[in-house]
C-alpha cells in the first residue's frame, strides 16, 4: 500500500482519537467525518483523490491558523473593550478581516509591492511564469502579478468610492425622511421605488453609453443605483427609533432635526447601517467588475480585475488558469466582506451562542 495513504489515515485516526479523548466533540465530529469521506473517496478515486483532500484540508488548516493568529494580534493592539469584542469573533470573521487588511495593504503600497509598472511591457504576449514573473504575462506582455496588485487599488478603490457616495446620500435622505415625515417622506419613498424598479445593469450601461466610461460617471451611476436601497433600509431602521420616548423628549426640549439625527437617531442605528455598508460594497464591487468585463468600466491601460478576466480569457481554452486569478481575487474579497458582515449582524441582533 502507498505510504502516503497509510500516513494519511493514521494521522486522521490519531487526531480523531485525541479529540474524542479530550471531549472536543465538534472537532471529533469534523475529523471523523473527514476520515469516512476520505475512505469512500479513496476507494473511488484512489491516491489522487486523497492527495486532493489533503491539500484542501491543509489549506483550510492554514487559513484557520492565520485567522486565529490575526484575531489574537488585533486583541493585543486594540483597546480593552474592542479587544473583548474581537476575541468573540468566529474564525470566519477573523479570516475576512485578515483578507480585507491584506487587500488594503496591497492597494495602498501597490507601487512598492509590484515588481513592475502597471502598464510596463516586459515580455512576449502570454509568456509563461518564471523567476521574474510569478503569474506570467498578459496579452500584451505585461506582468500579471503587478497588474493584479495595481488592480487592488483601482477596482477596490472605485467600488469603495461609489459605495461611500451611495451610502452617504441614501443614509442622509433616509434619516431626513424618518425625522421629517409627511410629504417629504412620501416623495422620497416613491422616488426610491421608481429608481429601484429600473434594472441596475441596464441603467449603468445606459449612463455610461451616454456620458462615456469615465471614473466620475461610473461612481455617480452606481451611487444613483444603490442609494435608494440604502434609503429604504435607513428609513426603516430610523422609523423604529423616532417613535421612542427619548426622541419625543428631545422634541419637547425644542431640539431641531439636525440634532435629532446626529445625537439621537444615528447613534442608535449604527450597527445595522455598518452591516448594510458591507453588503452594499459587495454589490457595488460585483457591478463595477461586471462593467469592466463588458468594457465599460475602468479603461486601459489602467489595471482592473474585471477587464483582466476579459483580456486573458483566451488562455482558458489552453488549460491555463491565469484568467481565473483576478476572478478569484474578486470572489475572495466578496466572501471575506460577507464573513465580517455576518458577524456584525449577529452582534447587532443581540443573539447569544
Amino acid at each position: 500500500m502507498n505510504y502516503f495513504v497509510i500516513a494519511y489515515f493514521a494521522l486522521l485516526v490519531a487526531a480523531s482519537c485525541l479529540t474524542a479523548y479530550f471531549k472536543h466533540r465538534s472537532a471529533f465530529g469534523m475529523l471523523f467525518s473527514l476520515t469516512l469521506v476520505s475512505f469512500i473517496l479513496g476507494i473511488v478515486g484512489g491516491v489522487a483523490a486523497l492527495r486532493f483532500i489533503a491539500i484542501c484540508a491543509g489549506m483550510l488548516g492554514f487559513a484557520a491558523g492565520i485567522s486565529y493568529a490575526f484575531r489574537e494580534f488585533l486583541a493585543l493592539i486594540l483597546p480593552a473593550g474592542a479587544a473583548r469584542e474581537i476575541q468573540t469573533a468566529p474564525l470566519t470573521a477573523a479570516f475576512g478581516m485578515f483578507v480585507i487588511f491584506t487587500y488594503a495593504i496591497a492597494g495602498v503600497f501597490a507601487p512598492w509591492i509590484a515588481p513592475f509598472g502597471e502598464s510596463e511591457v516586459i515580455a512576449d504576449a502570454f509568456a509563461m511564469a518564471d523567476g521574474r514573473m510569478l503569474l506570467g504575462a498578459d496579452q500584451l506582455g505585461r506582468d500579471m502579478f503587478s497588474r493584479i496588485i495595481y488592480g487592488t487599488r483601482n477596482s477596490v478603490g472605485l467600488a469603495l468610492a461609489a459605495t461611500l457616495l451611495a451610502f452617504a446620500v441614501g443614509a442622509f435622505l433616509g434619516l431626513l425622511a424618518a425625522t421629517r415625515g409627511g410629504w417629504l417622506d412620501q416623495f422620497l419613498g416613491r422616488l426610491a421605488d421608481v429608481v429601484m424598479s429600473i434594472p441596475s445593469l441596464i441603467f449603468a450601461l445606459l449612463m455610461l453609453s451616454i456620458f462615456g466610461p469615465k471614473v466620475s460617471v461610473i461612481i455617480i451611476a452606481v451611487a444613483v443605483i444603490y442609494a435608494p436601497r440604502v434609503f429604504r433600509l435607513t428609513r426603516a431602521v430610523a422609523g423604529n427609533v423616532v417613535v421612542m420616548d427619548y426622541i419625543e423628549a428631545a422634541k419637547l426640549r425644542g431640539e431641531n432635526n439636525w440634532y435629532l439625527i446626529r445625537k439621537e437617531i444615528l447613534p442608535n442605528s449604527t450597527a445595522p447601517l455598518i452591516a448594510e455598508f458591507g453588503l452594499e460594497f459587495c454589490f457595488v464591487f460585483l457591478l463595477v467588475a461586471g462593467l469592466s468585463f463588458l468594457g465599460l468600466g475602468i479603461q486601459p491601460p489602467t489595471a482592473d480585475w474585471g477587464a483582466m478576466v476579459r483580456e486573458n480569457a483566451t488562455l482558458i481554452s489552453f488549460g491555463d488558469v491565469t484568467p481565473l486569478i483576478p476572478a478569484g481575487a474578486i470572489a475572495l474579497l466578496t466572501v471575506s466582506v460577507n464573513f465580517v458582515v455576518d458577524w456584525m449582524l449577529f452582534r447587532s441582533s443581540g443573539l447569544k451562542e
